[in-house]
């Protein structure tokens, strides 16, 4: 019998909304390109975390646990306050890539414990330190360090010495899909007495100032322990307060006065209850209304004790709202350990299975909405100061068509609070494991219209969507399949096409844009390998070179054999898919054989003196260069592979005959094709043969060159004593 999250995720496929609301809020909306409409660009420094307090963002909202519905409409999360800090604490700090010794840097503690795929259950902690957080120490002292330094971090202060801190726990749960409980369970660490002040916050996203939605929601106070909340799209909820100190008001506006030194649209802006209950000035909205709201709770407790706050969100209003709400949350806990126990059947270590809920659980809580309009933010808003002429020619300016609006799961809600294609391709697969729908539906929606550029493009991330990654995609469509025909016994063919017609076009794209000579080497750029190579990789190093790349090449060619593998299962229901068969085998076979050097005139990328397979660098006055670094981009070749069985020829039999006049024509690619003597029903198709496997694996597992303590490295300890110059 399903568990009862399973029955969950059925009824939400069947159309019952329970992943509507859920963990959706960024934990950083400052500092975020879709915020920056600076005239250099310059992201970091337009909307500082010192400006989040006071400014209503144009395209999100972040907090502490954040939790909203599936665009941000109604907003939840939790603020704290020690009494000494300067400002609330709303949003998580960290250091900006200017600060940072070594880039951006989150400077808080705070660990995802659980999820369910519909969030139902979900639980987080938090440490909030009793003495003043050090803000200005740590931007200070990271200033100072090199880039050979170890970090400064917060522990580095002191301030959690003594343990003087609070562990804040807090556990969500659904009872219906819209009845939600939210607790705060607030646990001194210390052997002395501390007092906190606890504020659940509820407001909307500001919609209406952009002059694109004239309709302002409201919410006004109703009784002393609960608010009421009307919105034109959402209807009328309601937020329960267990008995608050006092619930305050104000709007989410921004703080024109205090930013921009000009005239407030409002009297209460958005850092209202920051500054009354901090500065004790009269910002807050005395009628006890407003478009943000906070209850207030001062929690005293004795050392090594614990209080909690509760409160609760509903379409209804309720009576009695605590009533039930230990049971339900204890209850919620107790099917995220069925969904999980039955999940994980198999594996008998506890605590492999705790790193693995709680990886789920980061994986889940990492859902974020992604608003982001190009147009509208290239050309800004009607009636509103147009941005900079920069910004027409800027950054992203060529990806016009791009509306972003949809929950996207996110590499870290702090220091990449946007989404990056190859690696949602690779959250994909871990999510499969336990929302093959959320899984699925993420890949394809990197292949629509509102993503994908017309030219065929995926778009990498939102600092320069230009940018390229390796394309995984079709991996990652492959691996989530074959993760759900494991979990249900049968293949999403209806999934596979989807995603395969919109891959052509990437394939496409691939080959027009990046294969300069149709020569079946490929250039990319950096590729997810930022720092690997002797030069920026992706900028030429002098005019009119040209860098081939061996990862990039290898990605293609593991590009080429998954889309291979795809064509092959449709063709097992749908015949015609068996010409894309063909076609996906001959193109890896040219890109293999160039790769080695087989059949062309340029530099093949594998040195036999090295055993090893390098970058080629092309400028006027010498060309066919390889760039002896030995380093990841070497072993990316050992990706590209895949099996094919007799069983699967015996569906294809116009790719077999072809596949024999192919092979004769060119017995060169022969290479690139191998069979175990002791199971011969079975083909390995590789770019990498037995022997120069053998070759490369002799330095993947060689202390001195690749093989760490810690795993592979990324460079080989052969350059400590050999560095690499290239002039």
């Amino acid at each position: 019998m399903p568990t009862r999250e399973e029955q969950r995720l059925a009824e939400e496929l069947a159309g019952k909304s329970w992943k509507s609301w859920g963990p959706y809020l960024s934990e950083r909306q400052w500092a975020t390109v879709r915020e920056d409409y600076s005239p250099d660009g310059n992201v970091w420094e337009s909307v500082p975390h010192d400006m989040a307090r006071s400014k209503a963002f144009r395209w999100g909202e972040d907090g502490i646990g954040g939790f909203s519905n599936d665009d941000q409409r109604i907003c939840f999360s939790w603020a704290f306050w020690n009494g000494k800090d300067p400002i609330l604490k709303e949003r998580l700090f960290g250091l900006t890539s200017y600060e940072g010794n070594h880039g951006e840097d989150v400077k808080e503690y705070y660990y995802y414990q659980d999820n369910t795929p519909t969030h139902s259950y979900m639980k987080m902690l938090y440490k909030y330190p009793f003495d003043r957080f050090p803000y200005e120490e740590l931007v200070d002292t990271s200033k100072l360090k090199g880039k050979n330094e170890p970090e400064y971090e917060l522990i580095d202060t002191g301030i959690f010495d003594n343990n003087k801190y609070w562990d804040i726990t807090l556990r969500y749960a659904k009872k219906r899909i819209d009845d939600f409980l939210f607790e705060a369970e607030i646990i001194n660490k210390s052997v002395q007495d501390s007092e906190i002040f606890v504020l659940p916050q509820t407001w909307f996203r500001n919609t209406w100032s952009s002059g694109r939605d004239p309709n302002v929601p409201s919410m006004f106070l109703l009784n002393n322990q609960c608010v009421q909340i009307d919105h034109h799209l959402l209807g009328t909820w309601f937020i329960h307060f267990d008995n608050p100190l006092e619930v305050v008001f104000c709007e989410n506006e921004t703080n024109r006065s205090k930013l921009y030194a000009t005239k407030n649209q409002s009297k209460y802006t958005k850092d209202g209850i920051n500054d009354y209950l901090i500065k004790g000035t009269k910002t807050i909205n005395p009628e006890s209304k407003g478009t943000k709201c906070a209850g207030i709770f001062k929690i005293k407790s004795r050392g090594k004790s614990s209080k909690k706050v509760k409160v609760r969100l509903s379409k209804e209003y309720l009576e009695h709202p605590w009533e039930d709400f230990n049971s339900i949350l204890k209850g919620k806990e107790s099917e995220a350990d069925e969904f999980y126990e039955n999940l994980q059947k198999g594996i008998s270590s506890e605590e492999t299975k705790n790193i693995q809920r709680q990886a789920w659980a980061g994986m889940l809580w990492s859902k974020q909405f992604y608003y982001y309009n190009l147009s509208r933010w290239l050309k800004g808003d009607p009636g509103k100061t147009p941005p900079h002429p920069n910004h027409q020619t800027g950054r992203n300016s060529d990806w016009k068509h791009m509306y972003n609006h949809d929950v996207i799961s996110m590499p870290d809600k702090w220091e990449y609070p946007w989404y990056a294609a190859w690696d949602l391709a690779f959250h994909t697969v871990p999510i499969a494991r336990v929302d093959p729908e959320f899984a699925k539906n993420q890949l394809l929606l990197f292949l629509t219209e509102n993503y994908q550029h017309p030219n065929g493009q995926i778009p990498a991330y939102e600092w320069n969507f230009t940018d390229v990654n390796p394309p995984v995609h079709a991996w990652a469509v492959l691996s989530v399949s074959n993760i759900e025909r494991e979990k249900t016994g049968s293949r999403d063919l209806e999934f596979l096409q989807k995603a395969f017609h919109k891959l052509l076009i990437n394939f496409t794209w691939w080959v027009n844009r990046k294969d300069r000579h149709g020569n079946n080497i490929f250039e990319g750029g950096f590729l997810g390998l930022d720092n690997i190579g002797v030069f920026d990789r992706n900028h030429p190093i002098v005019e009119n070179a040209q860098l081939e790349q061996a990862d990039s090449t290898s990605w293609m060619a593991m590009f080429a054999l998954n889309m291979l593998r795809i064509s092959l299962e449709l063709s097992k229901k749908y015949p015609s898919y068996e010409d894309m068969v063909i076609k996906f085998f001959e193109h890896f076979s040219y890109i293999g054989t160039a790769m080695n050097g087989i059949d062309q005139e340029r530099a093949d990328l594998w040195s036999e003196e090295d055993e090893f397979y390098y970058d080629v660098v092309h400028t006027p006055e010498q060309p066919n260069q390889q760039l002896k670094v030995k380093s990841m981009v070497g072993l990316i070749p050992l990706y590209a592979v895949e099996m094919i069985s007799d069983e699967d020829l015996d569906h294809l039999p116009n790719f077999k005959k072809r596949l024999r006049f192919f092979l004769s024509e060119r017995p060169a690619f022969k290479s690139l094709i191998s069979s175990d003597d002791n199971n011969s029903d079975k083909k390995l198709i590789s770019i990498v043969d037995k022997t120069k496997l053998e070759k490369l694996l002799s330095k993947i597992l060689d202390p001195e060159e690749f093989l760490s303590d810690f795993g592979i490295r990324a460079l080989s300890k052969y350059h400590e004593e050999s560095p690499f110059e290239f002039k």
